[in-house]
Order: C-alpha cells, then structure tokens, then sequence
C-alpha cells in the first residue's frame, strides 16, 4: 500500500509558479517508482496573499502548513509591494512562517557540480571539491530580538534600533543540530561568530565550546565572521559544516551559494524539533524574468529532494531525483543561468520534461 504525504504548497510570487510546477511534475514522476502518493495542498503566501487578502501570510495558509506532513516554499517578493509598512511585505510572511512553524534550523547546502564548475566566477582549482554545508540558526539573533524599530530621541532626531540577543538554549538548540550535521558529514565544524566585539557572539562560542565535549568525534573550530566571508572565497574547500546565528547565516550562505556558480543551483531546508519542515531554493522571486519562461528550476527539485530525504524519511527517492539531475547537467543542458559554449540552451518547462524523462530511464 502506498504511504501517502500532505504537502502544502506555496508557490508565492515571480517565478514561484514557474519553478514550483516543474518540481510537483517531478514528484508526481518519481511517486510511483517508491510507491509513494503525494496530496500537494496550495496555500497563499508573500505578495500573492498580500493582493488576495491584504497580508503576507494568512491564518488559513499557517495553519494549512501546521497539518501537512512538509511545505514547499518557492520564493515570494518583488518590488510592486516593497513600499508596503514593513509588517505588510512579503519578507514578514516568510519570518512568520519560520517562527509560527517553530523553524529553528536552516541547512543550505554548496555543492560544486563539476559538469558546472566553469560557471563559478571562482577558478575552478579554487571551488573544485566544494560540498560544504551551512547550519543557520532561524528564529532568534537580530532578526526577531527586542527592542526594535525607529525612534525619535528627546533632542528630537531619528534613531534606528535593533537588537541581536540569544539565550543559551537557542544557542544549544541550533548547535546540537549542527554537530550532528557534521557527524553524518566529515566530521568538521566551524562555528562562526563575532566574539572579539559582541558579547552575544561570546556567548555564542563559550556554548558551543562546551557542547563540544558532547561530541568528540567531531573537530569543532572557530572563526570571525569576517575572516570566514574572506576564507570561503579564498580557500572554501576547508569547510565542511558551519554553524552561525541568524544574520551571519543568511550572509555567508549566499557567499558559499555563490561559489557554485549560480543561486538557482541551491536548495534549503528549515527544520524545527517537531512538525513540518520547510523546503524552499535559496534564490529569490527574479520578477525580472517571470513569466517568460526563463527560470531555472534545479534548486527548486533539489529542495523537493531535501523533502524527501530530511522530511519524509525517503532518501532513496531523494537519490533518485539528485541522480536525474545529474543525467541531464552530463548531457549538456543548460537554462540560461548555467549556460556555457557547447551547451544547449532550454527554458524552465523543458528542463523539467527532461528531468522526467531521466527519471523513466
């Protein structure tokens, strides 16, 4: 009998539809094979619900998520709603989401792809080899600390406040998953922090420290925010698993995303202690390019096949999946993101026909 899964599906805004239908095709492709059944459950979010019902995420969409087994997130934003009041933008729905699901954990991986390694702007003696693993931590830092906002001072000017604050067991919280991340992986983290200026960053460290003594299979070291941007750029095969707080994540993410080459390559999962996790690609909306065909729609299957392995307990459908990808870079396909001489260019549909195609064979 078939083990069936409610996934809620927010396809959001700008390229969201786009990429969101190649990879439910995907699904819907692959279901059969592991006799799976997927019931895919739409749901508004961002701009979208912003035009719909007048917020960024609605009740019903919350509560959608809290009763399906995973959600899949494609991107939201874009500029027509960017004058919003801040608790009106697309971006507010999304850290609602995060926290109202309890989303603690975010990993993000950046893999070099060596059919892909000349689309790097890095050399590809630099970034050959990279497979490193990102551990933000998502619902606590600066982001949601209090107090917040713009103030008018006595002598009547403007000043702008926001607070990075952690306690120990959010600290605890995001460190035990990134020692088992690291576990699982080579056995090599870097915790990332800013301990020789910011008191919450030495905090960070001494915590992190002591949990270390849990793990001893598992070298744990430590580096500034600054010199770790610097050194994934300069020598990012050193790193295996990071771990950072919440800003310093969503910054040193997309430095390691870059190093693959193109942000459309990159998925992501969020993760709470119990619940649903949220699967959704690293990159934006790109309104630049909606509805035009263009989008590339890799990160969007890789973070369905994060679904599969680190939501539902399917790792081999996942495989499956990652495998079919694969298949089409070797034969030379490319979406406009990835091109290079000698490819063939396709558009987002076609890049999904021929994921399913790899998946029949």
């Amino acid at each position: 009998m078939a083990t069936t899964y409610r996934i809620a599906v927010l396809a959001g805004d700008g390229i969201g539809p786009e990429i969101m239908a190649v990879a439910l095709d995907v699904l819907r492709a692959i279901a059969p094979r592991f006799d799976l059944e997927f019931e895919f459950v739409p749901a508004l979010v961002g701009g979208a619900a912003i035009d719909a019902v007048g917020e960024p995420l609605p009740a019903a969409t919350l509560e959608t998520c809290r009763q399906s087994d995973a959600v899949l997130l494609a991107a939201i934003g874009g500029t027509q709603w960017d004058s919003l009041p801040r608790h009106l933008r697309p971006e507010t729905g999304l850290l609602a989401l995060r926290a109202g699901l309890g989303l603690f954990a975010n990993l993000r991986p950046a893999k070099v792809f060596p059919q892909l390694i000349h689309a790097s702007s890095l050399k590809p003696e630099v970034i050959a080899g990279v497979d490193l693993m990102v551990v933000r931590e998502l619902t606590g830092g600066i982001y949601f600390g209090q107090p917040r906002g713009i103030f008018t001072t006595e002598t009547g000017e403007q000043r702008g406040v926001n607070t990075m604050a952690y306690t120990a067991t959010e600290i605890d919280r995001i460190g035990r998953v990134a020692f088992e991340t690291a576990r699982k992986r080579q056995g090599k983290l870097c915790s990332v922090d800013k301990a020789n200026v910011l008191e919450v960053s030495q905090l960070w460290r001494d915590r992190l420290t002591a949990l270390s003594k849990e793990y001893p299979d598992v070298e744990l070291t430590h580096l500034y925010v600054d010199n770790a941007a610097m050194q994934l750029v300069r020598a990012p095969k050193q790193f295996d698993t990071i771990v950072t707080s919440n800003l310093f994540g969503d910054i040193l993410s997309d430095i390691a995303a870059m190093l693959t080459g193109s942000i459309g390559m990159l998925p992501s999962a969020s993760l709470g202690e119990s619940g649903p996790g949220l699967f959704e690609p690293v990159h934006g909306s790109a309104p630049d390019i909606a509805g035009q065909d263009k989008a590339n729609p890799l990160a969007m299957v890789l973070s369905a096949a994060m679904m599969l392995r680190y939501g539902l307990n399917q790792p081999a459908a996942a495989q499956a999946i990652e495998e079919a990808m694969t298949a089409v870079l070797d034969q030379g396909y490319r979406t406009g993101d990835l091109m290079s001489e000698g490819c063939t260019l396709v558009g987002c549909r076609e890049m999904g026909n021929l994921l399913i195609k790899a998946l029949s064979q």
